[in-house]
This record gives C-alpha cells, structure tokens and sequence, in this order.
C-alpha cells in the first residue's frame, strides 16, 4: 500500500508548553507492550536526550501525567483509540500517526502494529535530531510502500575450502569470525532498522547441518560441540535481537546441497546437479527443515531451487512441495502453531511460475524473489522477456520481491545516486509490478562485512563505506514518490552532514554521484556480454569481446530486457551500412552520453572540494 502523508504542518518550539530552561518530558507506555516499541521508546529517549531533555518513562495506569507527555501505543488499544478519535487517514501494515492535535501538553505515537509504533518513534526521533527540538502542531500518518524491504549478508567465502563446493562453508568461528561478533550485530541491525528495513537474509549452501541436530542423521552435523553451541546462542541472539527491531530474519539455502559428513556415511557426493531426488537426501532435508522451524520458528527461508539442481521441471516442483513445505509444516506441527514462518521462492534457473501453481494451495506465506537486472545495474526502463516474468510472477497473487543481486558493473567504486536508485524501485513497481525490495550489498558481497578499501591500515566495513547505498534504497523501498526537488535538498544535506560542508557544496557532492551513476549501467548495457558476475567492468574488454560479443555467449537478456528499447553495436554497424534509420539508446548515443556526465562528474568533484569544520 502507498505511503501516505495526509497533512505535515509543522512549527518548532523547545518544548510542548514549558518556557523552563529545564525541558521535562514524560513517555507513558502501556503495560505489557512489545519489545518492538521498547526498542522505539529506548531510541526516542536518546534523541530526546541528546536535545536537552529530562525523560522519565512510565507505564500507564488509568491516567496521564499532567506535564508534557508523549504516549505510544497501538490505534487498537483503547485508551490510544479514546486518544487518537478517527484518524482520516488509518495507517495499515507497519505505519503510524504522530500527533498532538487537540491534545493540551500531549503528544502521541499510535502504530497499526507493533513495528508501525517502533516507526512511529524513530521517525520523532530523527526530526528531534534533525531541529534538536521536540515538534509541536504536527499531524503525520506515514506507513511504508514494500511489503518486504531487507538487506542480504552472504555467510560465503570468496574462496573454496579445501575439498569442499561451491557455497559449501560450514557456520564457525574460523570461517566466518564476525558472525560471533554481537557488537558488530547490534550495530548493523540498528542501522537496518534507521533505515526501516525489516528484512535480513543470510545466504548458506547448506546451513542447516551448522545450526539443528537431525535425530534420525545425527553423523549430519559438520561443526564440533563447542561451535554448535556457540552457534545455537549467536543465532538466537541475532533471531532476538532482529524481532525487536522488527525485521525478519530469514535463512537461505540451495538444493540439493547435503552436509560433508552425511555424503560420506552415505556414499553420495554433497552436491550433484545432475542427480535427481533421492529418498535418503529427501528425508534428511525434509527432516533438517523441519527442526530448523521447530528450533527457530520465526525465521523465515529463502529457497534457490536452480542452483545445485540441474534443469527446469518436475523435480524442482517434487522438492519444493514435497520436501521443503511438508519440512516446514512437520516443524510448526511439532510446535502445535497454525501461523506459517515466510517461504521465499527464488527464481534462478527454475521454473517459479509453474512451481508456485503447486505450492499455492499448499502454503499460503509464500514469496517469489526475482534479480532486478541480472547481476548487475543497469536500468530503471526493464522491459522485455525479463520484465514479463517478473510481472507474471507479481500477478501470481502473492508479493514479488526485486532482489538487486551482486553489482559486478559497479564493483569495487563507491556508488550514490540517488536519483538513479529511486527510478530503479519506480521502475520495479510500474513496470514489473512487484512490492518488496531485496538487497545486496554494493560491493564485496563474498568478503562480508569488509570493503576493497583500507585506510590507516585497516579494512574499512561495508556499514561505513556504503552507507549511502543503504539510506538511498531503503528510503525509495519506504516511498518510491518522493519529490525530486526535494531530495536533492535532502541528500544535499545529507553528504554536508557527512563530510563537514555547506549545503552547496553537498549539492555538488550528489551532483558528482548522479552524473557519474550513469556511465556504468549504460556502458555495461551497451557494450556488454553479459549482466553476470564474469563481466566486471574494471577489467575492460579485448577488442573482439567488444565488436563481436556473439562469439563470447552474449546473453541475450542484457539487450532485450535489461536497458531501454535500443541497439546492440553489431545492430547499430548494420543499419548504418544500409543506411537505415536507428531506434532507441544506440552504442553512438551512449559514447555521447557518457562523455557528457563524465566531464560534468569531474566539474562537480571539482566544485565539491571543502574544508572540514
């Protein structure tokens, strides 16, 4: 549903009626609240804090405090109800009233759920961090575009280990240190939940044989004690902690991939794309499943049916419905829970519409999840085949989710424009019609949580580095409508704050990232072989890559789907013989382009350059 914001009107004084120099403020919950609107209410205090006022918090007990009060509940509680009257404008799933309207001293926070009222507090936080005031006169309702707006960490290497697979890399503290890292967590979720994210994936070959004990397979598990118990305690941690916050954790895994040691007790290879199912391999994943749900049943799971899976068609359907639903149903029955953890369908290299005609009548929280430009970025104007499976799989009636998968176009370079980004999720509403937002990191997705780039020695996180990759796509997956005009204010703003200028030189900031966030996608668009991962532009082409791509396995998908209506340059080279007429984005208007934005990049680097405050 859209984002709405009926009415702002918003004026700013130090305090709702006090003129005291001391700044006193009461935040009244209701007994028995989530830990969702605690988490709201611990980051509102500090923002009021920070802008000088005394906070005391307590919980309602039949009567309001007479001073200046902010109160934060629920629209279906009744004494927010009696508070808020008929609001005109009901904010549905995750949104929120702000509003002190009729209300002498009062101020209130109400959610359409737990997760609207934790928005509800951390949208008041940041407009008191923002004026280091409290507003007054202030009647906002606000709820959130995507259904479903997530990030992904890769629990991957960069590397095989020795005498293991592709995406085989067991859950330890060897492989993957910053797992165990819960400083590193709570900062990282915090973030996602500053940017209203509500969705965080973690993508594993097989990551079940790290994190349950199968009774019937108990040779199944690849970690030692002392790591398996560190991982039960990190995982629900992270599964807590992610709650609060209200963002879904959700574990993804590929088929058929099974454990090292369960291939050896079995004479199997861990994975076979060629093989078909087998009832060993069905039942130890079935069973796997099932006390992943029973162990950790508010973790959602992320399905790839096509990669270790070899073809399209009938297994794929056998294993999902078959294997992967009744695991997960097994795992809720044995929980006695009628309500259905998420499911995503991710459709690569299967057939997602016709598994899903299957799968529907069988499970009813089910996802589809489909890359938004290959493997890299390179349009907001998709059209084509590529666009027509995303929009039959929007139309299939559950949500579709954009997954903007590894950016190899883009790799290893800082990349921010805004404006670019939030064509992108217009595009992936009009055009493919889909409501949900899965995002990859910009770069290094195999080497979490570490960047290409160091400074004083050391490494620095993708967390700082891209920070504006993050803010850019989360704030368009909340509301993809926003005035033009006025996010270039705010994100002016935005890089003045964040390297120590004025809000001009901020505008050259943004105006550096914008002209220049459009070379890589046409170029690639253009030019390229492929959207994939093996095509990375900072490699450059060979001569014949670039004037016959046909020779290299062109992917068809990069021409036909994933740019503007246009032309390949063998396209371009022929018409120009025949002396015909062109259409579209051609390779000579690209060169044109990118020429243009380039030059104007550097004149706004150029005018950027600012002294620190």
């Amino acid at each position: 549903m859209p984002a709405t914001v009926a009415h702002i009107d918003l004026l700013f004084s130090f305090s709702l009626t006090s003129t005291s120099s001391i700044k006193k403020i009461t935040i009244v919950t209701l007994p028995k609240h989530h830990a969702r609107i605690s988490y709201g209410v611990q980051k509102l205090t500090f923002a009021l804090k920070n802008a000088g006022y005394l906070v005391t918090e307590r919980p309602y007990k039949g009567a309001l405090p007479s001073g200046n009060t902010i109160i934060v509940g629920l629209l279906t509680d009744a004494s927010i109800k009696k508070l808020a009257g008929s609001p005109n404008n009901q904010p549905g799933k995750e949104g929120f009233i702000i509003s002190d309207n009729g209300l002498k001293n009062k101020l209130l926070i109400a959610g359409a759920d737990n997760s609207g009222a934790l928005y509800g507090c951390l949208e008041l936080a940041d407009r008191i961090d923002l004026n280091k005031k409290l507003p007054v006169n202030i009647n906002l309702h606000d709820q959130p575009e995507m259904v479903l707006r997530g990030t992904c960490i890769g629990v991957q290497k960069p590397a095989l280990l020795p005498a293991r697979g592709t995406y085989e890399y067991s859950y330890t503290p060897q492989n993957f240190p910053w797992f165990y890292d819960k400083v590193l967590w709570i900062r990282y979720l915090d973030s996602l939940a500053h940017n209203r994210m509500n969705s965080l994936y973690l993508w594993n070959g097989h990551p079940f044989a790290s994190l349950v004990r199968v009774k019937e397979y108990p040779y199944a598990v690849e970690v030692d004690d002392a790591t398996f118990k560190k991982n039960e305690e990190i995982y629900s941690f992270l599964a807590e902690e992610a709650d609060k916050r209200g963002i879904w954790l959700i574990q993804g895994f590929y088929n058929i991939i099974v454990s090292k040691p369960f291939a050896e007790k079995n004479n199997l290879k861990t994975q076979d794309r060629n093989r078909h199912i087998v009832p060993v391999i069905a039942d130890y994943t079935r069973k796997s499943i099932a006390a992943f749900v029973e162990k950790y049943p508010h973790v959602g799971l992320l399905i790839t049916l096509g990669e270790a899976m070899e073809g399209v068609g009938q297994d794929d359907i056998d294993w999902f419905t078959q294997t992967i639903i009744p695991g997960v149903k097994d795992g809720l029955k044995a929980l006695g829970r009628t309500d259905e953890p998420p499911i995503v369908l991710r459709a690569h290299d299967t057939d997602a519409p016709a598994v899903m005609k299957y799968a529907k009548p069988l499970y009813h929280n089910l996802y589809t999840m489909a890359k938004y430009n290959g493997e890299a970025l390179t349009t907001y104007e998709p059209h084509g085949p590529w666009a027509d499976l995303h929009r039959t799989l929007s139309n299939i009636g559950t949500v579709q989710i954009e997954n903007v998968h590894i950016l190899a176009n883009l790799e290893p370079f800082r990349y921010g424009s805004a404006d670019f980004i939030q064509k992108c999720v217009q595009a992936m509403h009009t055009v493919y019609g889909a409501n949900a937002l899965h995002l990859y990191p910009q770069a290094s997705y195999w080497d979490w949580p570490y960047t290409a780039d160091k400074t004083d020695g050391k490494r620095l996180l993708q967390l700082d580095r891209d920070w504006i990759w993050y803010k850019a796509w989360s704030r368009y997956a909340w509301d993809s409508k926003r005035d033009r005009a006025s996010e270039i204010n705010y994100w002016s703003k935005q890089l003045a704050d964040k390297y120590g200028c004025d809000q001009a030189h901020g505008e050259a900031i943004l105006k550096a990232y914008e002209q220049s966030g459009n070379i890589s996608p046409e170029l690639l668009r253009r030019f390229g072989i492929t959207d994939g991962n093996r095509q990375t532009m900072t490699l450059g082409m060979l001569m014949s890559q670039l004037v016959n791509p046909e020779k290299y396995g062109l992917f068809s998908l990069l021409y036909n789907s994933e740019g503007p209506v246009g032309e390949m340059m063998s396209e371009y080279a022929e018409k120009e013989w025949k002396q015909q007429s062109h259409i579209g984005e051609t390779p000579v208007k690209v060169i044109d382009s990118v020429i243009v934005q380039g030059e104007k990049a550097v004149e706004a680097i150029d005018r950027s350059i600012c002294t620190s405050n």
